[in-house]
């Protein structure tokens, strides 16, 4: 469990998961029973393309995180393609996860100090102050 922890923190994870799972839920949706699909658009190739790229986008970014900003430009232009080609972008659900996944990914920084949250940095402080305080009490020799 700890190696794949490891090689999860080296990439966008959580940004190329969502964007594959958009892409795959807008495929789902293409098979939608007529009834169901609210908006039929090109369906042709270019209705089952752009969400076959967006995983394909995503896949990438997981397994190839050294470009994660160009597949998350080119993942964000699909998502946002498939509102006119796929069913409005899988009945929206698989579009805003696209649109997310791409963001999340185009925002992520590689070997950033992580975060450290607000009790840390009291406690780090007041020890700072405890050691200040010991230091002014010692007499020079």
């Amino acid at each position: 469990m700890s190696r794949f922890r490891e090689w999860r923190g080296h990439r966008p994870f959580a940004g190329g998961l969502l964007l594959t799972l958009g892409g795959a839920e807008i495929l789902v949706t293409m098979k939608a029973p007529l009834p169901v699909i609210l908006h039929i658009g090109m369906q042709g190739l270019a209705g089952y393309l752009l969400p076959t790229l967006m995983l394909t986008c995503g896949l990438l970014i997981l397994f190839n995180p050294a470009q994660r900003l160009f597949y998350s430009v080119i993942g964000i232009l699909l998502s946002l393609g498939t509102w006119l080609t796929s069913n409005l972008g899988g009945f929206v659900i698989g579009l805003l996860m696209g649109a997310i996944g791409s963001t999340l990914t185009f925002g992520w920084l590689p070997d950033q100090e992580p975060r450290r949250n607000r009790k840390d940095r009291a406690r780090e402080r007041a020890e700072q102050q405890q050691e200040q305080k010991h230091q002014s009490y010692e007499l020079p020799a």
